[in-house]
């Protein structure tokens, strides 16, 4: 095989695979980068329309508006307008369906298919806020989605398919184009180059040839060593391109690593601000968890400020946000000296959870002790209060016990450790519902069950809450209580049980009792009332004492 040929079948597959990898490579980066950027946008704008619409809903709550049909309508329909000032291009589309997969707004006209809505509704049950792919009028989108649960609907960002991935096309064609005329014009580069190469080799052959036939040993052979050191010279330049592009990986490498150790120290203070200093040690043993969502029983806590609307508006805006300060320390200061991790403050109100990162196995007792510690804290505030002459604070608390999605969700820019689930949103309700039942605490079945400790409970009720169809017992504490109030709450309990049984009057004459000894026992008059009705009434054999809220 000559020369030339050794040389073409060692360097052109070098050439070519460079060529091809370099060029792969390069494709991937930028549509990585592209594709990146499109999806955060398309997150952006969904993110801006839940946050627009959870501020309508925030102030229909604090105008106390909330239970008007009309303003619900109102603020729906400026998150629908809103919806339509943030589109750029026609081929965005913005639409709202609700749990049936009927559509409830649209920028633009459309009419699902049977097999369009069955997807959409998909999406809506599992609340799906991952970019999806999806079909809308027989046309290919990519959506971001978020569930509003004030307005039970589900918000769909939503791009055309063809232009969302219309760049990565046009870039994938023109970078194969730019391969194809790269490796063609290396090839021929290659030969025209190895010609050149070889050429001083194919004079010395024919001058050793010709020394060989004619025995002249006066003829001389013309070596041109500028051409041959050239030759290595270039081969030395391409071994150095080669090294360059080997540098910049190295680089690059390099660089990858000091960003994870940046993202190592950002999320070690993250959880620095969120877990107990005892916990972080055993929590970085594996630091590839924290990335990861997981499933696991948790105990929520809500509290919220009764009439906070009301303290505010009678209160200068830095004596508010003095006192709002003093009460969110005492609060965060009992909550985390029972290992619970505030998750965040809306408005006036408290969400915390007890159990992750790192479960103690007493996660409804620590939250049951820690609402007490509140209750208690929340005493010596108000004294405070008073003597500032400022006016004391009333909160209300709702514990939930139960399995939810814990992890840290969100963006390299906002990142939130939180939980996701339904115990969270009954830990919710439950908190709304003190209002009702004038109780401070209420806790679920879930809780009260699984408290180890000696704390008295008191039933308040069997509900279902909004946007359940179970009922679920609630229960009540309160700290430092006497043997007399110990035993109230054992005849209350009794009465409960009559009453559930449906022996009503029986029922009526315990809870009568209980009103005559404490006129202002609410609950005791409020199952009266309920024990009398049902005596009146005689509900029918499918009566099961459960009262259903149509309200949070």
């Amino acid at each position: 095989m000559r020369v030339r040929s050794k040389i073409l079948l060692v360097v052109l597959p070098v050439l070519v695979a460079t060529t091809v990898l370099v060029g792969a490579s390069s494709f991937l980066a930028a549509t990585s980068g592209i594709t990146r950027v499109t999806e955060d946008f398309l997150r952006f704008k969904a993110r801006q329309l839940e946050n627009y619409a959870q501020g309508q809903w925030t102030l229909l709550l604090e105008s106390g508006l909330a239970d008007r049909s009309d303003m619900r309508r109102a603020a729906r329909r400026g998150v629908e307008s809103y919806a339509g000032s943030i589109l750029e291009r026609e081929t965005e589309m913005i639409l709202a369906i609700d749990r049936d997969g009927e559509v409830s707004m649209a920028t633009r006209d459309v009419e699902l298919h049977d097999d369009e809505r069955t997807r959409l509704v998909g999406l809506a049950e599992d609340d799906a806020r991952e970019l999806a792919q999806i079909t809308v009028g027989a046309v290919d989108r990519v959506a971001a989605g978020f569930w509003f649960e004030p307005f039970e609907l589900y918000y769909i960002v939503s791009e055309d398919r063809a232009t969302f991935f219309g760049d990565i096309d046009r870039m994938a064609r023109q970078s194969a184009l730019i391969l194809i005329v790269a490796v063609l014009a290396g090839v021929g580069v290659l030969f025209a180059l190895s010609g050149y190469l070889t050429k001083p080799l194919h004079r010395v052959v024919r001058a050793m040839t010709d020394i060989i036939s004619t025995g002249d040993l006066t003829s001389r052979v013309a070596v041109q060593y500028r051409d041959e050191i050239g030759a290595l010279s270039h081969t030395f330049n391409l071994m150095i391109e080669e090294l360059q592009r080997a540098y910049e990986q190295i680089k690059s490498y390099a660089f990858d690593a000091v960003l994870s150790q940046k993202k190592e120290q950002r999320i070690r203070n993250i959880f620095q601000k969120y877990v107990p200093q005892d916990l972080i040690s055993r929590f970085f043993e594996n630091p590839e968890e924290m990335l990861v969502g997981d499933n696991r029983r948790l105990a929520i806590l809500f509290s919220d400020i009764r009439g906070f609307t009301g303290i505010s508006e009678n209160m200068r805006p830095d004596e508010l946000v003095t006192s709002l300060n003093r009460y969110f320390t005492y609060m965060v200061d009992t909550i985390m000296e029972h290992h619970g991790i505030v998750d965040k403050y809306i408005g006036d109100a408290i969400m915390a959870f007890f159990g992750a990162p790192v479960s103690s196995g007493d996660e409804p007792d620590q939250a049951v002790l820690a609402a007490l510690g509140m209750t208690a804290a929340l005493g010596r505030f108000n004294a405070e209060q008073v003597e500032a002459n400022t006016p004391p604070f009333e909160i209300g608390i709702g514990i939930a016990f139960g399995e939810v999605t814990v992890g840290n969700i969100g963006t390299d820019r906002k990142m939130d450790y939180t939980v996701i689930g339904d115990a969270a949103n009954v830990a919710s309700r439950l908190e709304g519902l003190t209002k009702t039942y004038r109780v401070p605490i209420l806790v679920s079945e879930d809780v009260q069950t699984q408290v180890t400790g000696d704390i008295p409970w008191r039933l308040v009720d069997t509900v279902a809450v909004k946007g359940r169809k179970a009922g679920v017992r609630l229960y009540t504490t309160l700290p430092d209580m006497g043997p007399a109030v110990r035993e109230r709450w054992q005849r209350h309990d009794a009465a409960m049980e009559l009453y559930y049984s449906r022996r009503f009057r029986q029922a009526s004459e315990q809870f009568k009792r209980l009103l005559n000894e404490e006129p202002a026992d609410h609950l005791a008059e409020l199952m009266l009332r309920r024990a009398d009705a049902c005596v009146q009434s005689n509900p029918g054999p499918g009566w099961t004492g459960v009262e259903v809220m149509t309200v949070k």
